[in-house]
């Protein structure tokens, strides 16, 4: 009797994993049928041909030679794109593309970089909307920040774009509104590098990039439509998307000269501040870690002893669960 009752669970679990992966599999056949075996060869075909452009672009050809890959590769893009059902595509093997889909799967946004010499770098890039029949809606990406003066105060469209290559996207909802999160990187020049925050909304229909969504008044700007972080070109400067901490977390700069108004002489100090999304806004957070360890010494866990071992009930009660 047991045995048959045995017999009878494993068989019935080996139903429930058969069901589960052919569910799975469905789920992936679909995901791929919305892109044809045509369609799809005819964009794997550009794939390549771009990745050829991409090294052209990367590497140390001329400026002439790469302008030259930059207008083919946007060209390529396009023509790619315009394939139905591309939105489906991942184009993973552009290594020099940043490709970053919206949370809610409404869009997704191509970013790269062109250097044009030493002293200025220029940002490519496209927002690619989800259509219900495949067909391409896109949203080019035109650099207005050569001809900018104040990059913080301005708010634009795609063709007032202020340029970065985005390696963050994050989704937050206000008053029943989408509002996109961009975190994103600028090669800047040869002294100084920019990492930047933005927030992109759609209005009719139409991008907006930047707007009142930043309170900081520990800045020198109280409330600029965009953050941007200018540090020495060599100090690697952290700005990234906690997900734990669910902040914006950055490293605190400090002048190694005493020059704050130099930014490429601005170097992390240790600490980080942060930015929290709260009533439609990113407010400001003021040296989220306190914690300071003696310099020399390893980080040590919080004990419940003094250094005479005796237990210290207080502690002791804050531990339990």
């Amino acid at each position: 009797m047991t045995n048959h009752l045995l017999h009878i669970l494993l068989k019935m679990n080996i139903k429930k994993l058969f069901l589960i992966i052919v569910l799975f599999s469905s789920c992936f056949s679909g995901q791929s049928q919305r892109i044809s075996t045509e369609n799809l060869k005819s964009i794997k075909l550009i794939e390549d041909s771009l990745k050829t452009q991409l090294i052209k672009l990367t590497g140390s050809a001329g400026i002439k030679e790469r302008f030259n890959a930059d207008s083919i590769l946007t060209k390529m893009l396009v023509r790619s794109l315009k394939i139905n059902n591309s939105f489906y595509h991942p184009f993973d093997s552009l290594r020099g593309v940043s490709r970053l889909y919206a949370p809610d799967s409404s869009f997704r946004i191509f970013t790269w970089q062109i250097f044009v010499s030493d002293y200025i770098t220029r940002q490519r890039g496209a927002i690619q909307m989800k259509t219900s029949d495949g067909s391409l809606k896109l949203f080019p990406l035109i650099d207005k920040s050569d001809i900018t003066d104040k990059m913080e105060d301005t708010v634009g469209n795609n063709l007032g774009w202020m340029g970065a290559v985005y390696y963050k996207l994050l989704l937050n909802k206000y008053q029943n509104k989408n509002f996109y999160t961009l975190i994103g990187y600028d090669a800047n020049n040869i002294r100084s590098a920019k990492k930047i925050i933005e927030v992109l909304h759609f209005e009719n229909n139409e991008p907006v990039f930047g707007g009142p969504y930043f309170v900081c008044n520990e800045c020198d700007n109280k409330n600029p439509s965009r953050y941007i972080m200018e540090y020495k070109k060599e100090a690697s400067a952290r700005l990234n998307y906690d997900e734990e901490l669910r902040m914006i977390v950055m490293e605190h700069l400090i002048s190694e000269n005493n020059e704050p108004q130099k930014k490429w002489t601005l170097i992390g100090d240790g600490d980080y501040d942060a930015f929290k999304w709260e009533s439609g806004k990113w407010g400001f957070v003021n040296k989220i870690f306190n914690m300071v360890t003696p310099e020399g010494a390893p980080p040590i866990p919080s004990t419940i002893r003094d250094e005479k071992g005796t237990i210290d009930e207080n502690k002791l009660d804050s531990n339990k669960p």
